[in-house]
């Protein structure tokens, strides 16, 4: 045994016997741990109106799996393109600098009064854009993260800028986004996810993001979505990420249920609520831009109706 640690000993230093009990001591030390745990979250903060929410969604699941919390907020440079034929006074400039810095200030506060009395580590960026957008920013942050946490669009807003920003996150990132809606509020959260599953490479990116959020005794339950325009049968994959979810000692369901387009997410929505889940997992634009503009997608249906916090994984 020379050489070799007690709690990762090499296998070519175990008898068979030895390398039994040795795994039985893994697991059973490991009962009631996160599955596979997610240790870094970024928390995009763009606003003082939807920071609470996106602060108390962040802390609630790092203190779950005792993570990392990464508190981000990104300033847009003010780009004044050359093809306007007008001057923009150094005063516009000052103002929108002055107010860019208040801003800053205040969502640093709140920060730091979500995460002071904390027992997981918790730091604050700033990040200010020259060249590049603050999509642009937040995706080469969010590129070393086990996760995404991000406020959701108000649908009252009168600009759309939120709406691509989360758009662009979301499909360039290449990690998990969990999207919180601006009344958040609840004590749980990961504890009880609903995955909405088509058997698309996409449902399946966001079925396994959702295990990572998820604790031994959790419940998952698995919406095997029937799109009528669709004849392919994925009854047995929906059964075998039902059968993987338990072998975690994840609590598993399996419901089929058929809606067509458009009102695919208000079904998961009512299912959710229903079901008293606390989160939806959903694949996220699983077509081309063009597809999507054209003829709609359910992710933006989900994006642009959120009653639940929703992790979009693409």
């Amino acid at each position: 045994m020379r050489g070799c640690s007690l709690f990762e000993p090499p296998a070519r230093c175990l008898k068979p016997l030895q390398l039994v009990l040795w795994l039985g001591r893994t697991i059973e030390s490991s009962k009631g741990r996160s599955i596979m745990s997610i240790k870094t979250i970024l928390t995009c903060l763009t606003d003082a109106q939807t920071a609470d929410a996106v602060l108390r969604a962040s802390a609630l699941l790092a203190r779950r799996h005792n993570a990392h919390v990464v508190g981000l907020h990104t300033i847009e440079a003010l780009m004044v393109y050359p093809g306007i034929a007008m001057h923009v006074p150094d005063s516009v400039f000052a103002a929108y600098g002055q107010s860019q810095k208040e801003q800053s200030a205040a969502l640093k506060a709140m920060f730091e009064k979500h995460v002071h009395a904390e027992d997981f580590v918790a730091e604050w960026r700033l990040v200010k854009s020259q060249s590049e957008t603050a999509a642009e920013r937040i995706v080469e942050s969010a590129q070393c993260a086990d996760l995404v946490v991000m406020p959701a669009v108000d649908p009252n807003a009168q600009s759309n800028a939120h709406a691509r920003l989360l758009e662009a996150v979301i499909r360039d990132a290449g990690r998990p986004v969990l999207v919180v809606p601006k009344d958040f509020k609840a004590d749980t959260l990961g504890q009880e996810i609903l995955i909405g599953w088509n058997g698309t490479r996409e449902a399946v990116r966001a079925a396994h993001d959702a295990l990572t959020l998820l604790i031994e005794g959790d419940n998952a339950h698995i919406v095997r979505i029937n799109d009528r325009s669709q004849e392919v049968d994925r009854h047995a994959a929906s059964n075998d990420l039902a059968a993987a979810f338990a072998r975690h000692n994840v609590k598993t369901t399996l419901v089929e249920r058929s809606w067509e387009r458009p009102g695919v997410a208000a079904a998961l929505s009512k299912e959710a609520f229903e079901r008293g889940a606390d989160m939806i997992a959903v694949g996220a634009f699983g077509h081309s831009k063009a597809y999507d503009l054209v003829i709609g997608a359910a992710t933006r249906e989900l994006l642009q109706n959120m009653d639940f916090p929703v992790l979009f994984s693409r």
